[in-house]
């Protein structure tokens, strides 16, 4: 086949290894599901495999479908075979903050599983519209954004909530996870090819579950969590239109825009830095379709009866540095509306220890963050460096409370208590609330200094000025649930205030100075 008329159902050996990493992906969001709603939401496991997980399943399929017939066209079109879809599945901050801040206050307040599954479905049918309508300003941000501000707030999700979490996962049992984690990291970096052609990962993954078997047999523990046998048969999705509209008119939905709006920008935003992720390592896909087709995605999950989001997943170059092509996102979504149709999807862990393969998703977490700095002008590496740091925030605060929670408090509780140095957990919390916008915004505010071009990095300030006045940064409230958006006008002053000054000043100075020449 030559390079001009590529199959679109060709695979490479790398599409193995990328599939395994984004099915791994897949796979716990879909288990985060089948555990939360029932644990949280009151909604019980036969309806969340019955009715969710097929609704979810097959809006990973539609948009998995999409990625990899975008990626076949860029490839006929550009004459590559080189070319990787962009990866693709649910949102995993969105499935938390809907679970956690619609769906299950619903549940608490009224008892009402199926009201509480309706409310998320709302949240899921907005979340895609104002992805569509992100689709139509999407070229104008990424023109007007130094690419260190997309790509930082990018390694800063992949070095906390994806490298960080998942080592820690690993390095809890080091001896059935460390082993395959350093065979990935290794024939990965030395991008080595294997006897028998055999993909790296896949080769790590089955070596791991092959040991983590043999040291159980030695007495070890049972590698694999003692989960009851899912009952296989076919779960069709059913239509959950008439559910999802019918909220429109209804005050319940709308009540929760203070979480909804912040996590449809999040969609948005981090469609963005996908984007200009891919472009970085080689592939440049349209912002408008792919936002749009993120958004279609979203409100098919929601007529399906799926209440989370789906989104463009960060860890583009990582696949791509595997060898992955189009055809990683074809098995992928194959695979996934397959277990998800079938009920199956807690099968996989009867067998494979989830801490052989997390090596996967690890290397993904260090390529991006890798990326930022190796993709952005090189004067701008401090820029990169300071927009990491509204991540590093959100990370350290998701410990704290996860660990508040297992005590049985609540940050609400203890804020004050915890607010002591080096914690300063009351700073915490601000620099947290809309994280990835305020990394953006100090990215480039940094980089266009360092331009000398002190009039943009003012105009980036005003907009931080109008998104604390907004409160769709820094501000917050607390409850039992935990941190909580504060939308309104003048939600957080003290940031507004500064960030207006700020802007005054590099104003002043743009009056006066010159900027440098590329």
């Amino acid at each position: 086949m030559s390079a001009s008329s590529p199959s679109l159902f060709r695979f490479c050996r790398g599409d193995w290894d990328g599939f395994f990493g984004l099915f791994i992906d897949n796979l716990l969001q879909l288990l985060l599901i089948l555990t939360l709603c029932p644990l949280v939401c009151g909604i019980p496991a036969e309806f969340v495999v019955n009715k969710i997980l097929p609704g979810a399943a097959l809006s990973i399929l539609v948009g998995n479908a999409f990625y990899a017939w975008q990626a076949w066209r860029l490839a006929k079109q550009s004459g590559r075979e080189d070319v990787t879809a962009l990866p693709y599945g649910i949102n995993t901050v969105s499935l938390i903050a809907f679970i956690t801040f619609i769906m299950g206050p619903v549940y608490q307040k009224t008892k009402d599983a199926d009201l509480a599954w309706k409310a998320g479905l709302f949240a899921c049918l907005i979340s895609g519209l104002m992805e569509i309508a992100g689709a139509f300003v999407g070229d104008w941000l990424r023109r007007n954004s130094p690419r260190a501000a997309l790509l930082s707030s990018l390694a800063g999700i992949a070095i906390t909530f994806i490298a960080m979490g998942f080592v820690f996962q690993i390095f809890a049992r080091p001896a059935i996870g460390l082993l395959p984690m350093l065979l990935i990291v290794c024939f990965y970096a030395a991008k080595l090819k294997l006897p028998l052609g055999l993909p790296g990962g896949f080769a790590a993954v089955l070596l791991g579950t092959a040991l983590a078997w043999l040291l159980h047999a030695f007495g070890m523990p049972k590698p694999v969590a003692d989960l009851p046998m899912p009952d296989i048969r076919l779960h069709l999705p059913t239509w959950s239109g008439g559910d999802v509209f019918g909220l429109l008119g209804n005050s319940l939905g709308w009540q929760f825009l203070s979480v909804i709006l912040p996590m449809g920008l999040f969609n948005i935003i981090g469609s963005l830095q996908c984007l200009e992720s891919a472009e970085a390592a080689g592939d440049r896909y349209p912002t408008r379709p792919s936002l749009l087709a993120n958004g279609v995605g979203s409100i098919v999950a929601a007529c399906l009866g799926s209440p989370f989001a789906t989104t463009i997943y960060i860890g583009h170059p990582g696949w791509k540095d595997m060898g992955a092509r189009w055809g990683y996102s074809v098995i992928n979504g194959i695979v996934i509306a397959t277990l998800g149709l079938l009920g199956a999807v807690s099968l996989v862990l009867h067998v494979m220890p989830i801490e052989v393969a997390l090596g996967i998703l690890l290397w993904i977490g260090i390529v991006i963050t890798a990326q930022a700095f190796q993709a952005s002008d090189q004067k701008h590496a401090l820029a990169v460096a300071v927009g990491l740091v509204p991540g590093l925030a959100a990370w350290a605060l998701m410990l704290v409370e996860s660990a508040v929670r297992a005590t049985g408090g609540s940050l609400q509780q203890h804020l004050a208590a915890l607010s002591f140095p080096p914690l300063h957990l009351n700073g915490i919390i601000p620099l947290q609330q809309g994280f990835m916008l305020s990394s953006i915004i100090y990215a480039a505010v940094v980089a266009f200094v360092i331009d000398r071009q002190f009039n943009r990095a003012a105009c980036w300030l005003i907009a931080a000025a109008v998104l604390s006045a907004l409160g769709l940064i820094h501000a917050y409230g607390l409850s039992a649930a935990g941190v909580e958006n504060n939308l309104g006008w003048m939600a957080a002053p003290e940031f507004f205030a500064v960030y207006l000054v700020t802007a005054g000043i590099l104003w002043a100075l743009g009056r006066r100075e010159k900027p440098l020449k590329s």
